[in-house]
């Protein structure tokens, strides 16, 4: 089984990218293989409402049409059983890579088409998602500007067209490497320093647990696809979906099936 890690930090080595190392560690505790793309290493374009993805007898299969630097990396997250996106918070935000990486993600996979008031999306498994924001503010901070509300709605999406996601915010970053150099008075360095001292760990704990729940979520998934596998094709629809057809594949929907029976 393999992981698919984003990185959408321009940063190397510092919080996005040490959280997105420990959800590879424990992902691969779990015997995943993992690998990281950084979106900051390549050039690329959002989505620019081609709209062939959305045609008739499409032959995007859920795959972006326009191609570039990041159509690799998309045609990896299709393969992949884990897909974990990493991210700091700009002005409320994730960077504009990482949006434009989500639009090019999701977009092709998510149709316009419901059946019985769910989504009918272009994939054959449910891939659960993980989705990590790393931010300089602190909790209760990010609870006062309503972050979880302005961030929450991409791990919404995210879970509404792969199936599951789960989301972690990390505050209170240490976020210079000398605070001597930079102009500030919002923050205190000591005060910095000691809540990463006490907390940081903390932070990359959960991320590793982060990476050990998606893995078993994957493992539940593809059990409950070989048993779906087993039954015939007309029981498939029924149970789990609509089966639509994209190009030359037919590609059925679990988009709101629950392991436990419910939405």
């Amino acid at each position: 089984m393999k992981a698919v890690i984003v990185n959408g930090s321009p940063r190397k080595n510092w919080n996005t990218d040490k959280a997105l190392k420990s959800v590879a560690e424990g992902l691969r505790s779990q015997g995943f293989e993992t690998e990281e793309v950084r979106l900051y290493d390549i050039e690329y374009k959002g989505c620019i409402e081609c709209l062939a993805c959305k045609l008739k007898n499409s032959k995007t299969n859920g795959l972006c049409a326009y191609k570039d630097a990041l159509t690799p990396i998309l045609e990896k997250c299709r393969e992949a059983d884990v897909v974990i996106v990493g991210a700091p918070v700009f002005y409320n935000e994730a960077p504009g890579q990482v949006r434009s990486f989500i639009e090019r993600w999701l977009f092709p996979i998510g149709t316009y088409m419901w059946k019985d008031g769910k989504q009918i999306v272009v994939r054959d498994k449910e891939v659960p998602t993980g989705l990590i924001y790393t931010m300089n503010c602190p909790e209760d901070v990010m609870e006062k500007w309503n972050y979880p509300m302005l961030l929450s709605d991409t791990a919404k999406t995210m879970k509404q067209i792969m199936g599951y996601n789960e989301l972690l915010y990390i505050c209170n970053t240490y976020q210079f490497r000398d605070y001597s150099k930079y102009d500030f008075n919002l923050f205190d360095e000591e005060d910095k320093r000691r809540y990463r001292d006490e907390h940081f760990e903390t932070d990359l704990k959960n991320a590793y647990e982060m990476g050990v729940s998606l893995a078993k979520r994957a493992g539940q998934s593809i059990e409950k696809r070989c048993r779906i596998r087993s039954v015939s094709s007309n029981m498939i629809n029924r149970s789990s979906g609509v089966g639509i057809i994209r190009g030359q594949h037919t590609v059925n929907s679990y988009s709101s099936f629950d392991f436990e029976g419910k939405e």
